[in-house]
């Protein structure tokens, strides 16, 4: 069967097909199409590997870069049938890294506090919530994600990089997914150390992780379960960072798995639990967690040794 493509934008990067046919796998070489020029592509699928009802999409190599309307809005899946023998398409837009993005799913942002109150380390912090864009016109309640590091979540200009959280979710909640707040506490500077780190002076003398644990899980919580529209249950609720803010995370999940369902630990600290020393409570029912856990490469030689390490205690 031939699939003949015509682009109505100018673009160099190759184009491949996807669809029930190859898993939706959205960079597959063996379904590249052929360049014609700027603006025609074509490719042959036996017939034997296709359904008789065609599912399928044009991307640039990734989800990311998929194909577009000229609004640029989602297309929904093009369909034929096996019987055809020639399709010609078009396409009128591409993604790019997931550009646009679309101002109007974009989160509502919110500064909880300025100086909220932190009565296990008496001091202040500011804290935001990320609401999601139709919060304010519905009355559905929604699940929550504490992370930490606020400073390098969404605001730009960051010193160490930014997470640009709003625009995922913002992409998320295009394709009707991402329903979930985040509340995010921004570090404390020159204590943000101590704070991160669970019960090791070595590392940080005088280590208030403990106290912090406590603040987010006694304090903080309920305050956002009293506020905000919340569904308040372990599996409604996970905790997450990077770095130092991701090893912290790791142990509010381990000490209150009875809180936290889901962890996102981003390139952990693990250099500062070389031993994985994480304390596990032992329950007649062991509670299940669900953990995304992702380091690079080129974070340091032991960066994914440790990683491994981990995934396997």
């Amino acid at each position: 069967m031939r699939f003949e493509l015509y682009t109505e934008e100018k673009d160099d990067r190759p184009v491949f097909i996807t669809g029930n046919f190859n898993n939706w796998n959205p960079k597959n070489y063996a379904f590249q199409l052929t360049k014609v020029d700027s603006f025609n592509y074509f490719i042959e699928i036996e017939d034997q590997i296709l359904a008789t009802e065609i599912e399928y999409k044009f991307t640039k190599g990734g989800w990311e870069n998929v194909e577009l309307d000229k609004h640029g809005k989602i297309t929904p899946n093009r369909k034929v049938k096996k019987s055809d023998s020639k399709i010609s398409d078009t396409v009128e837009k591409w993604r790019l890294n997931w550009g646009p993005f679309k101002e109007e799913y974009f989160p509502t942002a919110e500064v909880i506090s300025e100086k909220f109150y932190i009565p296990q380390l008496d001091r202040y912090r500011k804290v935001w919530a990320l609401l999601p864009y139709d919060y304010h016109t519905t009355d559905k309640r929604y699940p929550v994600l504490y992370l930490q590091d606020a400073q390098n979540l969404f605001n730009e200009g960051s010193g160490f990089g930014n997470w640009e959280i709003d625009k995922k979710l913002s992409i998320l909640a295009e394709y009707g997914r991402g329903d979930v707040i985040i509340i995010a506490i921004e570090h404390g500077s020159e204590d943000r150390i101590k704070e991160y780190i669970f019960d090791n002076d070595n590392i940080a003398n005088g280590s208030e992780g403990k106290k912090y644990i406590r603040f987010i899980t006694d304090t903080l919580k309920p305050f956002v379960d009293e506020n905000y529209r919340t569904r308040k249950d372990r599996e409604n609720t996970g905790i997450g960072g990077s770095s130092l803010g991701a090893l912290i995370s790791i142990y509010s999940g381990f000490l209150y798995p009875e809180v936290y369902s889901k962890l996102l630990i981003f390139s952990p600290s693990l250099w500062a639990e070389p031993n994985n020393n994480f304390p596990m409570m032992n329950f007649r029912v062991p509670f299940k967690i669900k953990i995304y856990l992702y380091g690079g490469g080129q974070e340091g030689s032991k960066m994914v040794k440790r990683i491994h390490i981990l995934k396997n205690i």
